[in-house]
């Protein structure tokens, strides 16, 4: 007897832990920059350089990019940029990564205070937590058929299980030319900018992975001309594209994962040589797993009719699919100007980052609460501090329906912004609407046994002898025809044909007619 095997391409995770670190530094103001009189806005965000792992430990090294927008001291009201970073090296304990294991790294800034110390000096402050996965792809082989001669009895059982067919890391690069609305000045410099990206999706297809999603860019810059006006300029659009994929297939699924590795921006001229078209480039760096769901029918169990044979198995760790749970939830609330004597005169501009910070599985769920962080931009009514910001922080929670999911599970979700409108309400409150989206996958882990070989050895015919020749046998609750085949040592096809049936369903209290077939 020989059995039929199959190959399963799978991953599985080797280790996982988390950290948090707390990051400060006083940092000076370039000498080419003015002294501060006040601060306005700021931006963090983290740029990992280097991820190794050794024996049960990782080492991270980085940097904390920050930058903040100020006012000089003095008579000119033109706000400045101030750009800096922290370094940082952590190492963290991980059970069970070893040298040259890959590793992903997952950030969040959950926390920064930038502050003035003097007009020359900035105190930065950070929290930062990691997520580190190490991952270890494998391959299972397990008993989808027998081959055989001698008569023999074998059943099957479907199994559905996620193959890993494709896993590597990869970049997408997003290139946008943005032209000044006619009655917007020249640009003369670039004062502030933001940019980032959203609402991005990627779907398999034959040999690649198409990309779309939207791009949200603002500028604060300063204009062409005596007057030097400061014109603020916001605009989103959509971005679609293709990465090469060797292995993906047309409904395949796919679990992408994306951070923004590189931002530059260009002005650049028009057709008539002014200073209007800002060029943006945004380098995003992917982690790409694509899975394809394949069902197998296989091996459970093996007997004998003319021979002992049994089936040796062992317990096997598989994936299975449960879903892309997906939601939505809204959040309203308002943000009031506190400790200012300024009034709001314009509102410039707005953004917010939706930060989950729990994540557990409640019943055919997962429960996601996080907040969800907003910072506004305004013009002031106060001449000698034209500019001036307002923050709030808001909570939301929400449950994505998985259902199936247990314990055992594993999942991931992440937090988007899909809508946010900010609104004065007078000069000194805002409305805040948001609509905060969610996107998720979710993959079982099941625990089967799998048949690894086949035991054949000759019939232990004193124990057959036992056995009646014929009998008469009442089925019991949970009986199958298997269980009875099995015990008498006869084939199935030989009861249905012996009792007329024309399926293998039996149920308790059917009488059957069991002929043996093998005697001394």
């Amino acid at each position: 007897m020989e059995l039929v095997r199959k190959n399963i391409h799978m991953d599985r995770i080797k280790g996982q832990a988390a950290t948090q670190i707390t990051l400060e530094d006083d940092v000076n103001i370039s000498d080419s920059k003015p002294d501060v009189s006040k601060l306005i806005y700021d931006r963090g965000s983290v740029c990992l350089d280097e991820v190794k792992a050794t024996e049960d430990h990782v080492t991270v090294k980085g940097k904390l990019n920050f930058a903040v927008m100020y006012l000089p001291e003095g008579d000119n009201m033109i706000p400045c940029c101030m750009e800096g970073c922290i370094p940082f090296e952590e190492q963290i304990y991980m059970d069970g990564v070893q040298s040259g294991d890959s590793v992903k790294v997952k950030w969040d800034l959950e926390d920064m205070t930038i502050g003035l110390i003097n007009s020359r000096k900035l105190s930065v402050q950070a929290l930062v937590s990691f997520k580190f996965l190490s991952e270890a792809m494998c391959d299972e082989e397990t008993a989808v058929d027998l081959y055989h001669e001698e008569p023999v009895e074998y059943r099957k059982k479907p199994l559905e299980i996620m193959q890993m067919t494709v896993k590597k890391r990869d970049i997408f690069r997003i290139k946008e030319e943005l032209e000044l609305p006619q009655n917007y000045p020249n640009i003369f410099q670039i004062i502030w900018q933001g940019i980032d990206v959203d609402n991005v999706e990627f779907r398999a297809g034959e040999g690649k992975l198409s990309v779309q999603g939207d791009l949200h860019a603002f500028f604060l810059y300063e204009g062409e001309g005596e007057e030097n006006p400061v014109r603020a300029f916001a605009t989103t659009v959509p971005f679609n594209g293709m990465i090469e994929c060797s292995g993906c297939e047309e409904g395949m699924i796919g679990d992408v994962e994306y951070s923004i590795g590189h931002i530059e921006v260009e002005i650049r001229p028009d057709f008539d040589g002014e200073q209007r078209i800002l060029g943006v480039e945004v380098v995003l760096d992917l982690d790409i797993d694509i899975y394809e769901e394949t069902r197998l029918d296989i091996l459970s169990g093996i007997y004998g009719v003319v021979k002992e044979v049994e089936a040796v198995t062992r317990p096997a760790q598989f994936k299975g699919f449960l879903g892309r749970p997906a939601g939505k939830v809204k959040v309203s609330d308002r943000m009031k100007l506190q400790g200012s004597d300024t009034h709001m005169l314009q509102l410039l501009h707005s953004d917010a980052q939706a930060r989950i910070e729990n994540k557990e599985i409640v019943e055919n769920g997962i429960q996601v609460k996080g907040v969800l962080n907003v910072q506004t931009l305004y013009l002031s009514s106060d001449s000698k501090i034209p500019y001036g910001f307002v923050k709030g922080v808001f909570p939301f929670s929400h449950v994505l329906e998985v259902p199936g999911i247990n314990e055992n599970s594993s999942y991931k979700v992440n937090a988007g912004i899909e809508q946010l409108s900010v609104a004065m309400v007078d000069s000194d409150e805002v409305d805040i609407k948001a609509v905060v989206s969610f996107k998720g996958i979710a993959f079982d882990q099941k625990t089967e046994d799998i048949v690894t070989d086949v035991a054949v050895s000759e019939l232990n015919m004193d124990k057959l002898n036992e056995l009646p020749s014929i009998v008469i046998y009442v089925a019991k609750e949970g009986d199958s025809l298997w269980d009875v085949g099995k015990r008498y040592y006869v084939p199935i096809s030989q009861i249905k044909e012996t009792n007329e049936m024309a399926t293998d369903d039996i149920k308790a209290g059917d009488k059957l007619l069991i002929v043996k077939g093998i005697s001394k």
